[in-house]
């Protein structure tokens, strides 16, 4: 039994070593300016991560997986704004002020959740937002939006 044990413990080792950890720029000019080093567009997210239902079902469906994590890697630059309502929550004065800098820029009609699709150089190639099916499907569709560029 314990060698059983200690054979999962390893397998499940195994595949988390494989998943990469995803890189959230909390600054968008941190975002462009490595998206302009590599060559590949910003997805910048603006959340509610405490108050807005369709903003954590877009984390749990999406950005929380494996599948998701592997795609950016490959394709994107990634860059959060949240803007949690709860007092636990509280952000620093100063994440609050980038954020709210990048949403004066990009989110102004105040949707949420927001993702935008940001060419290297800044323009705005899509917005989109939460949409169900899960990571395979949401991976798809980023896909075709990025074709369109």
């Amino acid at each position: 039994m314990r060698f059983l044990f200690f054979w999962l413990l390893l397998l499940v080792g195994h595949a988390q070593a494989q998943t990469p950890a995803l890189n959230w720029n909390a600054d968008l000019t941190v975002a462009l300016q490595q998206a302009k080093t590599s060559n590949k567009p910003v997805l910048a997210v603006f959340s509610g991560s405490d108050w807005c239902k369709p903003c954590i079902m877009l984390k749990q469906e999406v950005f929380d997986k494996p599948e998701f994590a592997q795609y950016a890697q490959d394709h994107l630059v990634l860059a959060r704004f949240d803007f949690p309502r709860s007092k636990k929550n509280k952000l620093p004065a100063a994440q609050l002020k980038t954020n709210e800098q990048a949403a004066a820029q990009l989110n102004q009609e105040g949707a949420f959740p927001l993702v935008v699709l940001l060419s290297p150089e800044g323009k705005v190639l899509a917005k989109t937002g939460y949409r169900p099916g899960g990571v395979t499907a949401y991976d798809a569709y980023l896909t075709q939006l990025l074709a369109k560029r």
